[in-house]
């Protein structure tokens, strides 16, 4: 995992340990904003949940692991994108998201999704990539959808937040579609 340069104003740095502090207090600050469309919420309580999830990722015992970046907005910590589920197989992986509330509105979602699109096409041979978003999360679903992804879908609970299921909306953007990569 290499440092990814968006533009002049931010920055995906792969995340380490060191950013614990940071990733804790930005869920324990935006709960509100965040809970009713991520799961990992509820079960973030201490800052040692965030360094076990960091360790699970970043661990070099962990297998194929999770690649997860800190989004950087003018140096400012913005939120943590990254890949997931990712099949070397079937060269296939899924981006997810997640920023702060007093970072919305910006393009930095769809900026750091669209140059992690990049990364992922022109570096690691993956052939597809998904975004799932929960059904009604409008300001997730559109960065997909402004990027060029097909819907495919609704996932009938794909995902348990507490006691429920929710359903999610499936999107998918092949490297032969991606009309934004620069040619070999």
């Amino acid at each position: 995992m290499e440092r990814l340069i968006v533009n002049s104003k931010i920055e995906l740095e792969p995340l380490k340990f060191s950013h614990a502090f940071q990733v804790f207090h930005a869920i324990d600050r935006n709960r509100e904003f965040l809970e009713p469309w991520l799961p990992f919420v509820q079960d973030t309580e201490t800052q040692e949940d965030t360094e076990n999830f960091i360790q699970s990722v970043t661990s070099p015992n962990s297998g194929d692991r999770d690649e997860v970046y800190v989004i950087w907005f003018e140096n400012r910590f913005a939120g943590l994108i990254g890949l997931k589920d990712t099949d070397r197989v079937n060269m296939k992986t899924e981006i997810g998201y997640w920023i702060i509330q007093q970072m919305k509105g910006k393009g930095v979602v769809t900026l750091s999704t669209k140059r992690l699109i990049e990364y992922v096409f022109s570096s690691s041979g993956m052939n597809r990539i998904v975004i799932r978003c929960g059904v009604g999360n409008q300001k997730s679903a559109a960065i997909p959808k402004r990027l060029g992804f097909t819907f495919e879908g609704i996932e009938r609970e794909g995902e348990k937040h507490r006691r429920k299921f929710i359903d999610l909306e499936v999107y998918s953007l092949l490297k032969a579609e991606c009309d934004f990569l620069v040619s070999d």
